[in-house]
């Protein structure tokens, strides 16, 4: 029988990828619901190509044009964030593709995870922001999370048949962004049009200013903490210029085992999707005679300060990586807009971070109240 796919966040990067897919392998996925927030024209097209059973616009305006547009079409239309949560954890569903962008995919995540379900992880925020929770629900309700990320998924890959007590640490590889070999001097006037050029990968605006932060990679060393159960200290991060190596794992004999190919998404997709299997496909492959070489930096904290906070905010742990969320996506917003520049968003965040009210041992209820109250100060904080 062919497995039944919910994607939540269907019309952006991560979700229109993982129909191509779908696409792909029409034998082994079928569409059951489509989720968007406010791209409500892709998601009429989405729905009337792939035939889900259900499709849900989050922004409730929308929701008259999706009906009128599906009318004709067997497929069941639902508005506004509560019917996207409950979507996840609806009984027909195999794997949910977790695509929502920043925090609101935690909501739908709890959901999918007390309902059992495989989860294909590709919304980071969701264990930066409540990662011990998250585990402890994986565990009560034997839910089962593969990451999306090309980072994690690399880690994963490397992993699996190996012995957990044989890993001595992880190596996260980073491109470095547009701005890798920018002085401080000249961050203080790139803009971001300039941020959006990503060198590599092809991603939505958020992702790709956060790699250009550099807190992309922060979030994905909190992330690596609660998916493979480190300690900070044992997770690196190297900057890779050519996004070849997605990431290595050295164990404790010295060894390094690396996840290598093109920086296409499609594969990470692929591998949750189809895991334990690894599924064939026509992608393009890795030809080692077109590449003159690979090189490797150390990050550099000073210049993207975000990295470093990331790692302050997981060390000390309780709410402080979900003030560091919250800060950051209002700050990202605000960069986006022009209304900040770009040294500004590691500012803004260490100041929200540094006068945030510490809680060791947050219950659901106080990330959401944390979040509320971050984004608010960090508002506050932008003229």
């Amino acid at each position: 029988m062919r497995k039944q796919i919910a994607i939540l966040g269907s019309t952006g990067s991560i979700g229109t990828q993982t129909l191509d897919v779908v696409l792909h392998h029409p034998d082994r996925f079928e569409v059951y619901a489509l989720t968007a927030n406010n791209n409500v024209e892709l998601l009429i097209h989405q729905a009337i190509t792939h035939q889900p059973e259900i499709v849900v616009i989050g922004n409730e305006n929308h929701y008259k044009t999706l009906k009128d547009a599906l009318k004709n079409e067997p497929v069941k239309v639902f508005a506004g964030n509560d019917a996207i949560a409950q979507v996840a954890e609806m009984q027909p569903i195999d794997t949910v593709v977790t695509a929502m962008v920043g925090y609101s995919g935690l909501l739908p995540t709890i959901r999918a995870v007390q309902a059992g379900k495989r989860i294909a992880l590709a919304n980071k925020e969701t264990l930066v922001v409540a990662g011990e929770l998250i585990n402890a629900l994986v565990a009560e309700f034997h839910a089962e999370i593969i990451p999306v990320d090309s980072e994690h998924s690399a880690v994963f890959q490397c992993i699996t048949g190996e012995n957990p007590n044989e890993i001595e640490k992880l190596i996260l590889t980073a491109s470095g962004g547009p701005f890798r070999t920018k002085t401080l001097e000249e961050l203080q006037t790139v803009t971001s049009a300039q941020a959006l050029c990503h060198p590599n990968w092809e991603m939505g605006d958020k992702i790709t200013i956060d790699s250009a932060s550099m807190m992309n990679k922060g979030f994905e060393v909190i992330e690596a903490k609660w998916l493979f159960g480190l300690p900070p200290e044992k997770i690196d991060v190297v900057i890779h210029p050519q996004s070849i190596i997605h990431s290595m794992v050295q164990f404790t004999d010295g060894s390094i085992k690396a996840q290598m190919g093109l920086p296409d998404m499609r594969l990470p997709i692929q591998y949750a999707l189809g895991f334990p299997q690894r599924l064939p496909n026509n992608f393009e492959r890795l030809d080692f005679s077109k590449i003159n070489n690979l090189t490797f930096e150390k990050p550099d904290t000073k210049r993207f300060r975000n990295l470093a906070l990331a790692y302050f905010a997981i060390e000390k742990g309780g709410n402080l990586p979900c003030v560091l969320n919250a800060a950051n996506e209002v700050v990202n917003r605000a960069f986006l807009e022009n209304k900040i520049g770009f040294l500004q968003i590691s500012q803004i965040i260490e100041n929200v971070i540094n006068s945030a009210t510490f809680i060791q041992k947050p219950t659901y209820e106080d990330y959401v109240e944390t979040d509320i109250e971050t984004r608010q100060k960090t508002k506050s904080l932008i003229k």
